[in-house]
């Protein structure tokens, strides 16, 4: 006669073994990966649940890491860049190493400090076909890409948009020590004689620049 399995039932958290870190439902997660040589795998908890054996696992959506993705990294994805799978899975709890905030894309670029556990998400992906949400964003510079939070841009008095410093002739000192910029579209015209006083540092930290209506998929 088969024994009939220990009942699950869900609970509202587990703390990390060796640890005083809470993890519930909602937490983003560091798992620890089958290659020990590789990072850490990234995930959110959607659900902890535990069997009659007190064995603890968590339902989890994964994040890919760019690399992990379909097109792989691409310039313009940033170290610490992350997308939101559709993929799902049941991991044992054990496996969980430490938790980690995932960011908005804005929220990250406001970031004084980046920390270890600091990520941040600006796609949601589809695992089977690659598909990216949303599937086009503003892109900037002469090089048409999208921003790269690890790169520093500057920003033109004249049309607002942003530069990368190697597609302007400028190294990343030089452009490190302006205060003021015009690209070579604006410096020939007349109309602009007045310099701003405001120097925003990048395309996300100022809500109130309007990037040019050009548009990339991911």
């Amino acid at each position: 006669m088969a024994k009939t399995r220990p009942g699950k039932r869900d609970i509202d958290s587990y703390t990390i073994k060796g640890t005083n870190k809470v993890v519930r439902a909602g937490d983003c997660v560091l798992m620890r990966p089958s290659d020990t040589s590789k990072p850490p795998y990234v995930a959110r908890v959607e659900k902890i649940e535990q069997d009659g054996r007190s064995n603890v696992k968590v339902r989890v959506r994964w994040y890919y890491r760019p690399e992990e993705s379909i097109g792989g990294r691409r310039q313009f994805h940033g170290a610490k860049e992350l997308f939101l799978s559709d993929h799902y899975d049941v991991q044992s709890a054990h496996t969980i190493e430490g938790k980690c905030i995932v960011h908005s894309f804005k929220n990250y670029t406001k970031l004084e400090n980046v920390g270890a556990e600091d990520y941040y998400c600006r796609f949601e992906y589809k695992a089977a076909t690659g598909a990216f949400t949303p599937d086009r964003v503003a892109v900037y510079c002469k090089c048409e890409m999208p921003y790269n939070p690890d790169d520093l841009m500057v920003q033109c008095e004249g049309c607002k948009d942003w530069y990368h410093p190697a597609c302007v002739g400028m190294t990343i000192e030089e452009a490190k020590k302006l205060d003021h910029f015009v690209c070579s579209e604006c410096s020939s015209d007349d109309d602009l004689k007045k310099p701003q006083v405001t120097f925003p540092v990048s395309p996300a930290s100022d809500g109130k620049v309007e990037p040019k209506r050009r548009k990339r998929g991911p």
